[in-house]
C-alpha cells in the first residue's frame, strides 16, 4: 500500500472515531507497527492529528469555523484580488452555482457579464445578487447562523433542480495531498454535490489557506481550478503539478 493511501486511511478512521489505538491502525492497515508510527509522526508534522499515547487523536480546531463576520475582515485585499479574477471567467448566458463564503460574495459586484442565473446557498449572496439586479436562486434547507449558508438534506434536494456551467467554491485548506477541506462536513456534502452539477469547477482561496488541511474532505486538487492571490515558491511545484492554477498576477 502506497504512502499516500496509508496517510488516506489514517485521517478516515480518525474522522469518524476522534481516537484511534495504533494496534487499531495496524490490524485495518495491515503495515508493521513502525510503519504506523512513521505515518503518524509525519502526520503530526502536517499538523493533521495529534499523537497519543498508544494512538492518535485528531485536532480539535480542525473542525472550527470562524463566523462570515469574523472572515470578512480577513485577507480584504486578497479576497478582492480573487473576486476579480473569478469574476472573469463568468461569461453571457452562463448559470452558475456560487457557495456561501465571503470570497465567493465579493465577486457578486464584478460580474460583467449578461443575462447570468446564479444559484447561491449564501443568505448575503442572494442579498447582494438582487442588489445588482442578477436573476438569483436562493437553496432551502437550514439556515447555519455562524455562516449564513444553508446546509442539510432539503438544501441537496434542491440542487438536483440544477445544473451548472460554472460554480465557484469556497474552502479552508488547500493542500497537495490532501485536497481541498473545510471544516463542518454538511458544508463539505453542498459543495461537492455543487461540483457534481457543474461543467467546471473553481476553488477560491487566499494565500493563507495553501498547505493548511481541514476536517471534511471537499475535493482533490485535480478536480478543480484554482483560483488565489499568490502561491509560495515552496508549494507551487506540487500545486501546479495537479491543478491549474490562476493567481493574482495572471
Amino acid at each position: 500500500m502506497l504512502t499516500e493511501e496509508r496517510y488516506k486511511l489514517i485521517l478516515e478512521r480518525l474522522q469518524s472515531h476522534g481516537v484511534v489505538k495504533l494496534q487499531e491502525l495496524v490490524e485495518a492497515i495491515g503495515a508493521s507497527e513502525s510503519t504506523i508510527r512513521r505515518d503518524l509522526v509525519d502526520l503530526e508534522s502536517r499538523h493533521l492529528l495529534k499523537r497519543v499515547h498508544g494512538g492518535a487523536s485528531l485536532l480539535n480546531q480542525r473542525s472550527q469555523e470562524p463566523g462570515m463576520d469574523e472572515k470578512t475582515l480577513k485577507n480584504i485585499q486578497e479576497k478582492d484580488i480573487i473576486a476579480r479574477l473569478a469574476a472573469r471567467e463568468i461569461r453571457d448566458n452562463e448559470c452558475i452555482y456560487l457557495d456561501a463564503g465571503t470570497t465567493t460574495l465579493a465577486m457578486i459586484s464584478y460580474i460583467e457579464a449578461d443575462n447570468v442565473t446564479v444559484v447561491t446557498n449564501g443568505l448575503s449572496h442572494v442579498e447582494a445578487l438582487v442588489h445588482q439586479k442578477i436573476r438569483s436562486y436562493l437553496l432551502g434547507g437550514m439556515m447555519k447562523i455562524h455562516t449564513k449558508a444553508v446546509i442539510g438534506s432539503i438544501a441537496l434536494q434542491n440542487m438536483e433542480n440544477f445544473r451548472f456551467d460554472k460554480c465557484f467554491l469556497g474552502t479552508n485548506g488547500v493542500d497537495p495531498e490532501m485536497g481541498y477541506t473545510t471544516p463542518d462536513p454538511e458544508e463539505a456534502l453542498i459543495k461537492r454535490r455543487a461540483h457534481q452539477l457543474s461543467a467546471q469547477t473553481y476553488v477560491l482561496a487566499d494565500s493563507s489557506k495553501l498547505g493548511e488541511v481541514t476536517f471534511a474532505k471537499l475535493l482533490d486538487l485535480n478536480e478543480a481550478i484554482l483560483i488565489t492571490d499568490s502561491v509560495s515558491p515552496h508549494l507551487r511545484k506540487d500545486i501546479a503539478h495537479k491543478t491549474k492554477i490562476i493567481e493574482g498576477s495572471s
